[in-house]
């Protein structure tokens, strides 16, 4: 879905309307977040998870993520501060995660209810963000500028929470 949502933003005008693009994109980002819960619900509910997937799906969700915020970016529809800090997280808490597995501690970074309230932030405010036009009276853009700022205090907030739980690894490792 990364790439049709940004070759969205590359179409000729005369190919597509900004409000056909927007809502497409809009659709297709919902679209790709929902079959993620549900392919991730499936696998545990089956259980048929694997290291492999693991590892896969959490990249993948943050490279949509990215992506989208973005295109967004081009568009002016978000704040490049907000931007840095929720794909700066992303980088940094993957980075942590990876280097606590490898010293056998990823226990200590494990998803906590603060990053599923910053996931649940993001994945409303991007939706809203690319369709940017009222809908059913409601405007998206208030909507997503709102919850795009709640993200990004829940990815700061998370993201101290994370590094504060794998500090005794860090000291511990680093030697002081």
């Amino acid at each position: 879905m990364i790439p049709l949502l940004v070759a969205l933003f590359y179409v000729p005008d005369s190919w597509l309307s900004a409000s056909m693009r927007d809502t497409i994109a809009a659709l297709a980002f919902i679209f790709a977040a929902l079959t993620d819960w549900f392919d991730g619900w499936l696998a545990r509910r089956w259980n048929q998870t694997s290291s492999f997937g693991a590892f896969l799906d959490p990249v993948a969700d943050k490279l949509m993520v990215c992506a989208a915020l973005l295109v967004l970016l081009d568009l002016n529809r978000v704040d490049s501060f907000i931007a840095l800090i929720i794909i700066g997280r992303e980088i940094t808490i993957s980075a942590l995660r990876e280097w606590m597995a490898k010293i056998g501690a990823s226990g200590s970074v494990a998803v906590h209810w603060l990053g599923k309230f910053k996931t649940a932030a993001q994945m409303i405010a991007i939706p809203c963000l690319l369709y940017w036009h009222p809908l059913y009276g409601v405007s998206t853009q208030a909507l997503g500028q709102w919850l795009i700022i709640v993200a990004a205090v829940l990815t700061v907030w998370s993201m101290c929470y994370y590094l504060r739980r794998a500090w005794p690894e860090i000291r511990d490792r680093s030697g002081h």
